[in-house]
């Protein structure tokens, strides 16, 4: 069909005076936050010093409608740590200085430091918010934050939202755990297993819900470590949206939720309030190396249809089968990007260093932040320069991607365990994913790609198993690729894209982020290394501890930790038989004597 050039001038004045009146209606978020800590106990064990806003820990949700913008105004009262904001999942396209990655896109805002963050919604859907560096994040510093969509292809169908955050919790502080995890104590890299699981950073939570109504439920894990399966029993939940997509309708039973995964779900209620009913949150304990005795890795809510009725027990669960997010369509049903134009592959270890200490690896390297955020890498090294991968630094893993060229991610898992990857910037297409045990991806004609694939930013990958993604490469930016479990973070199991860094030039860095860096001695020109003359010289850059000497292999220094363990063990108790002898011959000597001047008398 074709238009007159005056219809034509008429739908362009229509269309740019409906961009005007939805910009009028946009409107700024202006928040003040004062981060400090603050005493929390929300599983009813253990005080414990939390990171609030405000003086209030739950951290409050953030919500706005598509297009509105957020100025975030962030006030470090930690005193004893610096801290970021990351806001998960949402693209930043043109505003990569605020995505919050301490060491990629900005400093740490140092203890009484101030940073501003100032972007808008460009989204929809449920995202959270959380600190992005020095592992603080499960120290507390996370919260949902919902963009709602006015035109969403499911308004009208529901009566009401609900948001749900899933999350375990940790007594021990985050510091202490790191310690102890990254140690030649602990050469296997055993996480620590949490102390509790919480929903809404609560337990015992109550959902008061009417019969006969649909819900809109969006919900979203928090947590540092463990994935969970969540289930509402008596219920039927019909998944709408992962990570920010819209998807066709999928009914599910129990759905699996990685860290950092997101689900909006449409349950119906009973006809009647006859019952209530439990909302179970089960962590996954095949995540788990070693369960501790007295483990509760369950926690209980409940669908209160009635406050004056009992809330039931959950009912006990054989198995769990959770639903496969794989066979989601998405709503736009954007086609499978066939033709690709750069692809890598990533290896994921965990491997031991000369520290004898446990680290993780993509293609045998684990990630050592830079001197220089990337970012401003990017923007003071030059734009011939910024495409080359090696002023980032050694240990960056970094891959430059040329603007709009579609990219392929082929990740394989060296690993017994499951592991949660996440992309900043973007969603990506989800075109293959093996069950567990699958070993490496080999491409040939067995394998078939959707024609609809699932897009979503964070995916998980099978012990032993792999998956591929793809993406297109149109959000010019310094964006992490990386495992959120926060343990893997901290053990370095982190790459960096460096997309589009000619387009990237000429983004201008605020000056309280520049200021920031001032306030902690961190350069910020330069390569990783921060050098400004040789770009190319990394001289000085920040490196990992060396490998294992050669020849000794990982259990082989397993072997050797615990033979010396059990060596000191031996001789101790050598020693401490040995005192003991010699302390019951000293007493004998003492009694004698004295009898003999009892005699005496």
């Amino acid at each position: 069909m074709a238009f007159s050039s005056s219809t034509t001038a008429i739908l362009a004045r229509v269309a740019a005076l409906t961009l005007l009146i939805s910009s009028a209606l946009a409107k700024t978020i202006e928040l003040d936050w004062n981060i400090g800590w603050v005493l929390t106990n929300p599983d009813g064990a253990f005080d414990k010093p939390t990171i609030g806003v405000n003086g209030q820990w739950p951290l409050p949700l953030i919500e706005a409608i598509k297009g509105d913008r957020l100025v975030l105004t962030v006030h470090n009262h930690l005193g004893n740590a610096s801290t970021s904001l990351h806001f998960h999942g949402l693209f930043q396209n043109g505003t990569n200085h605020m995505d919050g990655a301490v060491g990629v896109t900005q400093c740490a805002i140092p203890p009484g430091s101030s940073f501003t963050y100032d972007f808008k919604f460009d989204q929809v859907g449920i995202y959270w918010y959380h600190a992005h560096n020095d592992g603080t994040y499960p120290e507390g510093l996370r919260g949902p934050l919902l963009i709602h969509d006015p035109k969403g292809p499911y308004e009208g169908k529901y009566d009401e939202e609900l948001v749900i955050t899933l999350s375990d919790w940790y007594h021990q502080s985050t510091r202490t755990l790191i310690k102890e995890l990254i140690s030649v104590e602990n050469p296997t890299g055993a996480e620590p297993v949490p102390n509790a699981a919480l929903l809404n950073d609560t337990q015992n939570l109550q959902v008061k819900v009417q019969p006969g109504k649909t819900y809109l439920i969006r919900m979203v894990n928090i947590g540092a470590f463990a994935s969970q399966y969540i289930w509402f029993e008596g219920h039927t939940l019909r998944v709408v949206e992962v990570d920010g997509v819209w998807t066709e309708e999928a009914e599910a039973e129990m759905l699996y939720v990685a860290p950092a995964q997101r689900y909006s779900v449409l349950l119906t209620t009973k006809k009647d309030a006859s019952d209530n009913f439990a909302i179970v949150g089960a962590m996954d304990e095949e995540l788990f190396d070693v369960i501790p005795d007295g483990q509760d890795s369950n926690v209980t809510g409940w669908l209160v249809y009635d406050d004056k009725k009992p809330l039931p027990e959950p009912a006990t669960v054989d198995e769990f089968e959770a639903f496969d997010d794989f066979e989601l369509v998405p709503f736009d049903k954007q086609e499978l990007y066939d033709k690709v134009d750069y692809s890598f592959e990533l290896s994921v270890k965990m491997d031991n260093l000369a520290d004898g200490a446990n680290y993780a690896f993509f293609n045998d390297k684990t990630y050592v932040s830079p001197k220089v955020p990337s970012l401003y890498s990017a923007l003071t090294v030059g734009a011939a320069n910024a495409a080359n991968p090696r002023v980032y630094g050694t240990n960056s893993l970094a891959h430059v991607l040329k603007h709009n060229e579609v990219v392929e991610i082929v990740l394989n898992n060296e690993d017994d365990g499951k592991h949660p990857f996440h992309l900043h910037g973007h969603q990506f297409q989800v075109v293959h994913r093996s069950d567990e045990d699958a070993g490496a991806f080999s491409n040939d004609s067995s394998v078939g790609f959707p024609r609809y694939p699932m897009r979503r930013d964070t995916l998980i990958v099978e012990g032993n198993g792999n998956f591929v993604i793809r993406f297109k490469a149109n959000n010019p930016g310094v964006w992490l690729f990386h495992c959120h479990i926060e343990w893997h973070m901290d053990q370095g199991l982190i790459a960096t894209i460096i997309e589009a860094p000619d387009v990237l030039q000429g983004l201008e860095v605020p000056e309280d982020h520049l200021k920031a860096c001032r306030a902690a001695g961190v350069p910020t020109q330069g390569n990783a290394a921060g050098n400004t003359k040789d770009v190319l010289d990394l001289t000085g850059e920040n490196r990992p501890v060396g490998p294992l000497p050669e020849g000794f292999t990982p259990k082989g220094y397993v072997a050797m930790f615990f033979s010396c363990v059990a060596a000191f063990m031996g001789l101790a108790v050598i020693s401490w038989y040995g005192v003991l002898e010699s302390d019951k011959r000293s007493s004998g000597e003492d009694h004698s004597g004295s009898d003999a001047e009892n005699r005496d008398e």
